[in-house]
């Protein structure tokens, strides 16, 4: 649905295939908590914890029609609240008389409410995606609305200079503080007016259903590829620490060509070099990579057998470089 003629605001439905297990359901009615007693919530994590679908699951279950802003470093602060957007003309053609024509023209620019100033302005829930993308000072329109619940409207608006948000307006940021470029360190007054949640990686459990959920794929497959993936993530070789994307990469890989885990299926093995390997670095050397290859190599045959290596049993075999 839209509205002011530029936002659109997006009905608060369930998520499809979300996974709940009592993981997701311990954050999610935490967050919910710290709504109810009138702070925003922000989830904070790495790439691939989960952070915006939480927070659209969050927002569902609030019930109200919800606003989206995806952080940008080019945002300004009437990107959040509004400006003057074309012009109106109006114009009075006087024929009366039909030997004297007279005319009348009025021109003048034309407010438009942006998405934050219609949140407030209606009670809606806002998500503020990657908010740190944008830069600090393009949020300070922030301060005083989760603080004194007002926002500071430009003059140029008809209608005064402040509106008083509506007491059923909440907001849900989410952030990546590991980003190295494009990220904005938030200014610590915003940060003190709202509850932070760090999301770390999701226990076993979660990510087994997540991956079936996800793929398809039957839950002891995705229990073999979830062991795989954490086992990586543990072994300390990594630069970059594949995340539950991974696990659902190589399930949807695997499902697509009709294979299963096993010893005689030779897929498996490629389909997760392929994937974990290109995800666990950004540059890295080629000893690196070598060293990466050989201890998911390990943790594929472990997989295979149904057995699970220690940590510390893949970290020397990571420190010792190729067989």
């Amino acid at each position: 649905m839209a509205m002011e003629g530029v936002t659109t605001v997006l009905e608060p439905r369930p998520l499809p295939n979300f996974v709940e297990t009592p993981f997701v359901r311990s954050v999610v009615e935490r967050a919910l908590t710290y709504l109810a007693a009138g702070f925003p919530v922000h989830f904070r994590g790495a790439s691939g914890t989960g952070k915006t679908t939480l927070a659209m699951h969050v927002a569902s279950k609030l019930g109200r029609p919800v606003v989206m802003i995806h952080g940008d470093e080019e945002f300004s602060t009437s990107d959040l609240v509004g400006g003057e957007h074309g012009y109106r003309t109006r114009k009075v053609i006087d024929n009366f008389i039909h030997s004297v024509l007279k005319t009348e023209e009025d021109t003048s620019r034309h407010w438009m409410d942006n998405r934050l100033t219609v949140a407030c302005r209606y009670g809606f829930t806002l998500i503020y995606d990657e908010f740190t993308r944008s830069r600090p000072e393009a949020n300070n329109a922030l301060l005083s609305v989760l603080q004194e619940k007002m926002l500071d409207l430009p003059s140029a608006r008809d209608g005064g200079n402040y509106l008083r948000v509506h007491p059923n307006f909440t907001a849900i940021f989410t952030s990546n503080p590991e980003e190295y470029a494009g990220v904005y360190r938030s200014q610590d007054a915003l940060r003190d007016r709202m509850v932070t949640l760090d999301l770390e990686t999701f226990d076993e459990e979660t990510e087994v259903a997540i991956t079936v959920a996800k793929s398809g794929i039957s839950p002891a497959d995705a229990q073999q590829i979830v062991r795989v993936v954490r086992g990586l993530r543990g072994s300390g070789v990594c630069e970059f620490a594949p995340t539950i994307r991974g696990c659902i990469m190589v399930a949807r890989a695997m499902r697509v060509r009709d294979s299963s885990v096993e010893r005689g299926d030779g897929l498996f093995r490629q389909v997760c070099v392929d994937i974990l390997a290109s995800e666990s670095s950004r540059v890295g050397s080629k000893a690196q990579a070598l060293r990466v290859k050989e201890v998911l190599g390990q943790l594929v045959d472990a997989a295979l057998d149904g057995q699970s290596l220690k940590v510390r049993e893949l970290s020397e075999a990571g420190k010792g470089g190729p067989l």
